[in-house]
């Protein structure tokens, strides 16, 4: 099938497009200079990211269509966390002209695959030759009606809670980083988060007072509820769920690792989410985090400090 530079611009754009499904909130797909996307809650969630080749993935750690799961998957949990349903995501798509049409076909079939798994489709977007693979990533999502979960409605007396996986990517990371042999779903995690993208209407429904997506760490993350809603919030180690696949190391990547996009937010204390959420901490008057009554582990990321 040859490289992007042989099928040209417009030859890439119609091979890509005819792997993108139209979802049910597209009214308008790939083809003219915007796309249409139904908003039947008159207000539209909003949401962009960036991948960059060797920062965010490497290729020969993961193959195209992990990628494009991967990419799909970190955008389509933050419009989830804001208590929205997914509706659609536009892909700007940069590349070298060397780069083989077959993968960019199936970088392209990871983002379709992972925007139905939420509920969603890809809309839009663009391609543009540049030296090295960059994604754009916008999301969009509708409230059905709803206030937004944001991070600033924490009080004293809530109690705070987890809905996925914690660690699991970063330890595929330090795996695939030193070179060595491990858990083939640590592995995966890193190539392929999976969002339980269920979490926003649970949380919704449940009465959270706050909620984010945890991306950079979850002592981290929830950092950034602390301070947006004024409070501190105390973390029972014991409560964190650290699954002996982890390692030596569990409880670390647990707080700190970030890219396995679960969700925590905080409940009032009379609230009964399901059981798939594992409360593990208290939410009191006072600001920052701790663990144990103590300073958390250093750690989370930061793009311009990591």
């Amino acid at each position: 099938m040859g490289t992007i530079g042989d099928v040209g611009e417009f030859g890439l754009i119609a091979r890509l497009t005819r792997r993108l499904p139209p979802g049910p909130a597209v009214r308008l797909g790939p083809g003219d200079d915007a796309a249409v996307i139904a908003a039947p809650d008159g207000r539209v969630v909003a949401t962009t990211d960036l991948l960059v080749e060797d920062r965010h993935f490497r290729r020969d750690w993961s193959g195209p269509y992990d990628i494009g799961r991967k990419a799909a998957a970190q955008n389509l949990a933050d419009v989830v966390a804001m208590g929205a349903r997914p509706t659609a995501l536009l892909v700007g798509f940069a590349a070298p002209p060397s780069t083989p049409t077959e993968w960019a076909e199936r970088l392209y079939d990871g983002l379709a695959d992972e925007c139905r798994a939420a509920g969603a489709s890809v809309a839009g977007g663009d391609v543009v030759g540049a030296p090295q693979i960059t994604l754009a990533v916008t999301a969009l999502g509708d409230l059905g009606g709803g206030a937004p979960l944001t991070r600033s409605g924490a009080r004293p007396g809530d109690f705070v809670a987890v809905r996925g996986r914690l660690g699991h990517a970063a330890a595929g990371l330090a795996l695939l980083a030193a070179g060595r042999d491990g858990p083939a779903e640590l592995i995966a995690a890193h190539r392929r988060p999976e969002p339980p993208y269920a979490a926003g209407e649970e949380a919704r429904a449940h009465g959270a007072t706050a909620l984010l997506d945890v991306s950079d760490g979850l002592v981290q993350d929830l950092g950034h509820i602390a301070a947006a809603s004024g409070v501190r919030i105390d973390i029972d180690s014991t409560a964190v769920p650290v699954p002996e696949v982890l390692g030596p190391d569990g409880l670390r990547h647990a707080l700190t690792g970030g890219e396995d996009h679960a969700f925590a937010g905080s409940f009032p204390p009379d609230a009964r989410p399901p059981s798939t959420w594992r409360r593990i901490g208290v939410v009191t008057e006072g600001s920052g985090v701790h663990v144990d009554g103590r300073e958390p582990p250093a750690g989370g990321w930061d793009h311009f400090r990591t």
